[in-house]
């Protein structure tokens, strides 16, 4: 059969056939749609109210009380419930739910094509706002279209679903049915607001730098690759936008963030996303102690925006963000962990050693700044509860710092953590644009030797250098980690609405 535009129907080979449940819907679906009954997905719909909104301006009405005022909500029919004479359904919509209270009596003939609706479908209602004897806040359906029909059911119980992949493999269903699922996205959305207010509120300068790059530098990880075939040669989706930053520092901007996209080939874990947000942010004349006073400021100051409070409760423990966080050494916070005595200028074969008592197999390009930076985060990382700063790290693991002067060891670097994740990592930046030649082709070394993490030579950075960067303070604070901790979630894909899954094992 063909409709009047000549294409062929092919409704009865849809898989949603084969399926009881589905297969009534879309019977339902193809009856609207060749029906005299109006077009069964509408352009749009006049929406005079929010669920929300109706809680706010009549949540203090009286049992059985009538407003007057006659309003049109619009959202997800979640479920309706046949009484007789009466029906109730919870309609859903971005800001909460409400309730549609249905009469035969008011809806007449229409009755029966209400209770005919589906649990997912999306509809328009428009009423009366009152409240129940009950006493329940309801919309009285005088009309009501169907805007959507939702083909397949949603899922029996999904609130008690432990099927964590498929939460996040059919996020769609996920927000649909779980309120946990919106108020982690709402956090979200709401962390990097603040994140951006607070950044622009001191001065600095939104920009938005390359995402392809052809050259894969500001940090030390291992690149994705992508080839751009009207310039033939390959490019590199960012691992950090520090070097375009600086280049703009080096121009004259003082102060400068990106809250950007970052594309790293590592593994997947609670912890790590291929792809990840990142603020990134340069400060001229300042160095990494005015940097920690920042980051304990505007953390402080997101979580008072996006929860109300800097007192947090993860796992049943407290966790206070209020400033000033304390500063330990990280080789210092090393040592007292493990038990053994790390410095940087240790014979090579003891750190080995040193590290295999504790599980850590050296590679053999590593030096032992590495191996000091592999014990640190596999024994010290988790265990840092209260917010703190670990300060000083060696220079082999930190290309782009600038050295500590006490010590030129180790470079004038930290990472923040709290409730055991880092949050950010910062370091006054290297200035010298030979002693950054220097290490870029050290590094260079390691790369050929297999590091596929080592950091690149970038000439058109050190051409930029070699015009004169100002004293510098660079800060990298991650932005899921920072709504994984204000949301009160242990897994980043919690945070992100589309996470990168394995794929889907085959169905026996």
């Amino acid at each position: 059969m063909a409709d009047e535009s000549g294409d062929e129907r092919h409704e009865e080979s849809l898989p949603l056939a084969d399926d009881r449940l589905t297969a009534a819907r879309l019977d339902k679906h193809l009856a609207a749609r060749d029906g005299a009954g109006g077009d069964p997905y509408p352009h749009r719909y006049e929406r005079t109210a929010t669920a929300a909104g109706l809680h706010a301006d009549y949540g203090a009405l009286e049992p059985g009380a009538e407003s007057g005022a006659v309003v049109s909500v619009a959202g997800r029919l979640l479920n309706v419930r046949h009484m007789g004479k009466l029906a109730f359904a919870v309609l859903a919509d971005w800001s909460g739910r409400i309730q549609l209270f249905v009469d035969l009596r008011r809806l007449g003939e229409r009755f029966g094509e209400f209770l005919d609706l589906d649990g997912g479908d999306w509809i328009g209602a428009r009423g009366e706002v009152i409240t129940t004897r009950k006493g329940e806040l309801s919309v009285r359906v005088e009309d009501f279209v169907l805007l959507s029909k939702g083909l397949r059911p949603l899922p029996d119980k999904w609130h008690g679903l432990q099927d964590v992949e498929k939460r996040f493999r059919h996020r769609y269903v996920d927000l649909i049915v779980n309120d946990e699922a919106r108020r982690i996205l709402a956090v979200r959305a709401a962390t990097v607001s603040a994140l951006r207010d607070a950044m622009e509120r001191r001065g600095f300068l939104e920009v938005e730098t390359p995402v392809l790059q052809l050259v894969a530098g500001g940090g030390l990880a291992k690149p994705f690759v992508t080839h751009h075939h009207a310039l033939g040669r390959d490019l590199y989706l960012r691992i950090a936008t520090e070097l375009h930053l600086k280049r703009l520092v080096v121009g004259g901007v003082e102060k400068v963030f990106e809250i950007g996209r970052i594309f790293r080939n590592e593994g997947l874990s609670t912890r790590h996303n291929p792809e990840f947000t990142m603020m990134e942010s340069y400060w001229a004349f300042a160095d990494y102690r005015d940097v920690m006073e920042l980051v304990e400021q505007v953390v402080a100051e997101i979580a008072e925006e996006v929860v109300g409070t800097t007192d947090l409760v993860i796992d049943g423990r407290p966790l206070s963000l209020r400033p000033p966080w304390r500063r330990i050494g990280m080789i210092e916070a090393t040592a007292e962990a493990t038990g053994v005595a790390w410095d940087p200028g240790m014979p090579l074969e003891e750190a080995r050693a040193a590290g295999l008592e504790l599980g850590i197999a050296a590679e053999p390009d590593w030096g032992v700044g590495k191996i000091i930076t592999e014990a640190f985060e596999k024994h010290v990382e988790g265990r840092l509860w209260d917010p703190v700063f670990t300060i000083d790290y060696p220079k082999e693991v930190s290309p782009l710092a600038r050295e500590l002067p006490s010590d030129p060891r180790l470079v004038e670097r930290f990472e923040a953590f709290a409730a055991g994740r880092e949050l950010g990592n910062a370091y006054s930046e290297l200035t010298d644009p030979l002693e950054q030649r220097r290490r870029f082709e050290s590094q260079a070394h390691a790369k050929a030797r297999g590091d596929e993490e080592a950091h690149p030579i970038d000439e058109d950075y050190l051409l930029a250098l070699e015009y004169g960067l100002p004293p510098t303070g660079g800060l990298g604070i991650g932005v899921d980690r920072l709504a994984m901790l204000l949301a009160g979630v242990d897994s980043i894909r919690e945070v992100i609405p589309f996470p990168t899954l394995r794929p889907e094992a085959p169905a026996d």
